[in-house]
């Protein structure tokens, strides 16, 4: 059994990568640490980047992601710079920028890089759909989830527990990082 640690605190990833990749043979543990962010046009930038350090300095095979909200009506804004925004302008303030659009579609990328001692890193993506409310709604999860509401669905995901509302998020990257560890192994 291959063992990949993921540098991440956020419980949901780890469930996320635990789901799709422990039945195939992978063991996931995680660690919490710090890594450099770097200024960049891309989400996989990010992650890569991040990867490529937390293995070097752990020096296992390691899991990275970065993740953005992209909202078609603001040219993608916020993309890379999405905590920023959350720190910054937060849902309100994403509100007040889309006052009287129309055009509400929006989608969360999540890239997670994945880095092996010696080797650079190589990434996969996953994407969630849907569209940006136009008032916050819900009492679970933080940020974002207040106003997202998810493709098929007329509520964001505010409105969901912590055991639904995971369940809406793409895992098609996980899903291709265990295709791709089956041809290295």
């Amino acid at each position: 059994m291959k063992k990949i640690t993921y540098v991440t605190g956020n419980w949901a990833k780890i469930a996320s990568a635990k789901q799709a990749l422990e039945p195939l043979g992978f063991e996931i543990d995680n660690v919490k640490m710090e890594t450099p962010e770097i200024q960049a046009d891309d989400v996989n930038e990010v992650a890569i980047y991040s990867a490529k350090w937390a293995c070097e300095k752990l020096n296992k095979p390691v899991l990275k992601n970065d993740s953005g909200l992209f909202v078609e009506g603001l040219k993608g804004f916020p993309g890379v710079y999405t905590h920023y925004a959350d720190d910054t302008i937060g849902e309100d303030g994403l509100l007040k920028l889309m006052e009287g659009m129309e055009n509400r579609k929006a989608y969360f990328k999540e890239s997670i890089a994945y880095a092996e001692p010696g080797k650079e890193p190589v990434v996969f993506e996953g994407i969630t759909r849907g569209t940006i409310a136009t008032e916050k709604s819900g009492t679970y999860g933080w940020s974002w989830d207040f106003i997202f509401i998810p493709d098929g669905e007329t509520k964001t995901l505010g409105n969901f527990p912590d055991e639904e509302r995971w369940n809406f998020w793409s895992v098609d990257m996980y899903k291709k990082l265990a295709e791709y560890l089956k041809t290295i192994d």
